[in-house]
């Protein structure tokens, strides 16, 4: 199989955000890099890991900047190798979208377009993945820059995060964090002590630690309607209990995420 199409997305809509995190974590053939709603940021994220494509929104008006400045900025100091510019914008101004296409935009999706939807952006990258990869030469000669270990444990605890959220434990809740932790942990450095090492890095005593995570689990088994509990954990329960423990929960995501890790 060929490398996933690596993207940065730059938007601050936080539920086309998690629209579009919970689309990619299904997908094999595209990666989510990163994600962020300041432009600034997102130029220093495109220098270091120079993605196949940005997936960019115009108006960050919850995040800072804008589209067309980090398009700008790209342009007068370009990196090694320019990604290609999806744009997706809920304005409609034919200037601003010919400024947008002379500062580096390739594709511009209006947000008002009839069949619009964070999905048909992935998909259209999806479509052109082997042209921009193909395309996508280094002309310098230097090397694209391979996804960190920091960059792939931020995609695992958003993937992980996507499945707590399907069976109702939220990240309100006190084991939230920990239960992500424990996850990780094991899919990419198990130890024989789970809570002790999640609490060494939290200052929390090993107990509390196992009490908050067996409490969201609890709590989730409670609350969350059966048919969704059924659909999205599928491990067998303890009958007597009617809950899974924390090491069944825990080892059951692990198995689950570690062979997309």
């Amino acid at each position: 199989m060929s490398n996933p199409l690596s993207v940065v997305l730059v938007e601050d809509d936080a539920y086309t955000c998690q629209e579009i995190i919970r689309y990619i974590d299904e997908l094999d053939d595209i990666m989510l890099f990163d994600i962020t709603n300041n432009s600034a940021k997102a130029e220093t994220i495109i220098r270091n890991s120079l993605p196949d494509a940005i997936i960019l929104d115009l108006e960050l008006h919850s995040g800072s900047g804008s589209g067309i400045a980090l398009l700008q900025a790209l342009q007068q100091n370009m990196p090694p190798r320019m990604p290609y510019v999806l744009v997706t914008t809920n304005n409609s101004s034919t200037i601003t979208y010919e400024a947008a296409r002379q500062s580096g935009a390739d594709y511009i999706f209006s947000k008002h377009q009839e069949g619009y939807s964070a999905k048909s952006a992935v998909d259209f990258l999806r479509t052109l993945k082997n042209v921009i990869q193909n395309t996508s030469v280094n002309f310098s000669g230097s090397k694209k820059i391979e996804e960190s270990p920091i960059q792939r444990r931020k995609r695992l605890a958003r993937r992980i995060s996507i499945e707590l959220d399907y069976v109702g434990i939220s990240p309100k809740v006190k084991g939230y964090a920990y239960l992500i932790e424990a996850v990780q942990i094991v899919v990419m450095s198990p130890t024989t002590n789970l809570c002790n090492v999640i609490g060494q890095k939290y200052g929390k005593t090993e107990s509390s630690v196992e009490r908050a995570m067996q409490n969201a689990i609890s709590k989730a088994w409670h609350t969350t309607p059966i048919d969704d509990l059924l659909k999205y954990y599928t491990a067998k329960i303890n009958s007597d209990k009617g809950v899974p423990t924390i090491a069944e929960f825990i080892y059951y995501y692990a198995n689950k995420l570690k062979n997309e890790y």
